[in-house]
């Protein structure tokens, strides 16, 4: 009887306590995602609406200026308090994880999840899955900071809440869990993942209860590709690799641009984008929002090739000026439906070639969402997991792989880097002081063919302000010495001084990895 109970004590609990916060955090985020998202909803049918009114009572256009006039204010106001709640909120979220920035939770909470409503609810060609995944890993902050957990505690709540945003915002929990640990917290290890993915599990389940089980994007998939139109397929690939280096080249430059307008603050570039959106409501109201009705449409009516093609050029450009005013709002869903309209328009000029079978037509627009989206994040096994989630089935996996793969590579081969770290670095800041506490850990799994594999700990350059202070090897943990060598696969973990965190996860970084 003393030996269980000895034996009880010695049990590592960490792993059970650290799922259960992380359901807390998923079922918090879940509530108030879910909420987020329904707001959304009703407000982008209510614009429609409105703008429907006003081809009968013209003058109802005056009062949409005045409107965007006041949302103009009321939200530009809340990023000069708080510059954290921003566009997407995915490099903000990235940059906590690394150590890059910080930020309180609370008042970015509440001013991300109201200006979020009335930038994307508005109509504006925004995304809302970039905001849930930082209102979720808001909360999970929150939920630190109510625990005082800090340090690896402190962010696995947050990377947790990260995914259960975006699970509630997609009703694709695994595809969350994924594009948590591969673009935003770099880092696969068990921990992370275990709690990401229950964390993104119990936030699917409570925005299923909201919305149902069916997936925000489904499409039916029609046809298998066969082995002798692969080549279409790269051509895919290639096709979308080149338009998602030039999305990300203009992505980066649009707030330079905004920049350039004389007397008009940066929180108030809103009221560009509000003016410019009245004619396509006017004109076009079924194609205002993130985009997601347009590619549910593409079930229903495929339109011909120049009508894909201005539609794309409408929804690139509109995309550009709304997130450049800065409202918070993202480009995860844009994305996606700028890749299904490049799909279809690409299958439409191989039906008109007499390449392929108009049947393949909601194939093309598929494998395109993943693609597009595969090159400009550069998470390309969050792309095939997403849409296989999306669709249901497994028989596309290998036309996913290969148009992710190909768009992914052609990205790379033009210089592009993954967009949101690209948006990161554009706005890295230096922490807050004392926030954490004076020094950190870093866990970085070391990778096949890295400069360090096969090295011994004494032969590897370490950054300066860091001591390697643990080597975990399948499930065993132990300290390291100076004659201890290094595999692929070992995860490392460094100790590190607060203030230099994001300097020594980047150093580490080129060492693990490369």
């Amino acid at each position: 009887m003393k030996m269980k109970q000895e034996q009880l004590r010695q049990h590592d609990w960490s792993r059970p306590i650290a799922v259960a916060r992380a359901a807390g955090v998923g079922i918090l985020a879940g509530g108030v995602v879910g909420c987020f998202r329904f707001v959304i909803q009703l407000g982008l049918s209510q614009v429609q609406y409105f703008f429907g009114l006003a081809h009968q009572r013209p003058w109802l256009l005056l009062v949409w200026m005045v409107v965007g006039v006041v949302i103009t204010l009321i939200v530009g106001r809340w990023m000069k308090q708080v510059p954290e709640i921003k566009g997407s909120g995915i490099p903000e979220v990235e940059g906590q994880l690394m150590g890059a920035l910080d930020y309180k939770w609370w008042p970015v909470l509440w001013r991300k999840f109201a200006g979020g409503i009335l930038g994307i609810g508005s109509g504006l060609f925004l995304g809302r899955e970039g905001p849930s995944i930082q209102l979720g890993a808001t909360i999970g902050q929150g939920f630190a900071a109510s625990q005082r957990l800090a340090g690896t505690d402190r962010r696995l709540m947050i990377a947790s809440g990260a995914a259960a945003g975006l699970a509630a915002a997609f009703n694709a929990p695994i595809a969350s869990s994924l594009f948590v640990l591969e673009e935003v917290y770099h880092n696969f290890s068990t921990m992370v993942w275990i709690t990401a993915l229950t964390s993104a599990v119990c936030s699917n389940f409570v925005s299923t209860v909201l919305f149902g089980l069916k997936p925000v994007l489904y499409m039916p998939y029609g046809h298998m590709f066969g082995m002798k139109s692969y080549w279409v397929l790269i051509l895919l690939g290639l096709f979308l690799g080149v338009l998602g280096r030039l999305y990300q080249v203009v992505l980066l430059r649009v707030g330079d641009w905004y920049a350039k307008i004389p007397g008009l603050p940066s929180q108030y570039h809103a009221i560009v984008a509000f003016l410019l959106m009245m004619p396509i409501a006017w004109w076009l109201p079924q194609t205002l929002g993130g985009g997601n009705a347009i590619i549910v449409g593409f079930n229903h009516l495929m339109p011909g090739a120049l009508s894909l093609l201005g539609l794309f050029v409408l929804r690139f450009v509109f995309s550009m000026v709304s997130y450049g005013t800065g409202l918070p709002g993202g480009i995860f869903l844009p994305i996606l439906t700028l890749g299904a309209i490049l799909g279809g328009l690409f299958g439409q000029v191989m039906v008109s070639l007499h390449l392929i079978a108009p049947s393949y037509l909601p194939d093309f627009i598929i494998v395109a969402m993943a693609g597009y989206f595969a090159g400009i994040s550069k998470a390309p096994f969050t792309a095939i997991l997403l849409i296989t989630e999306m669709v249901g089935t497994l028989q596309h996996l290998m036309p996913l792989a290969v148009v992710s793969l190909v768009a992914y590579l052609t990205v790379d081969g033009l210089g592009g880097a993954p967009i949101y770290e690209a948006l990161l670095d554009r706005k890295v800041r230096p922490s807050i002081p004392g926030l954490l506490g004076a020094t950190d850990q870093v866990e970085m799994a070391v990778f096949e063919g890295s400069s360090i594999d096969g090295l011994q700990v004494r032969q590897v350059n370490w950054p300066k302000h860091s001591l390697l202070t643990g080597v975990r090897r399948g499930g065993k943990v132990w300290v390291p010495n100076g004659d201890t060598i290094l595999h692929a696969g070992d995860l490392i973990v460094v100790t590190v001084d607060r203030s230099q965190r994001a300097d020594v996860y980047r150093h580490l970084q080129l060492l693990a990895q490369s």
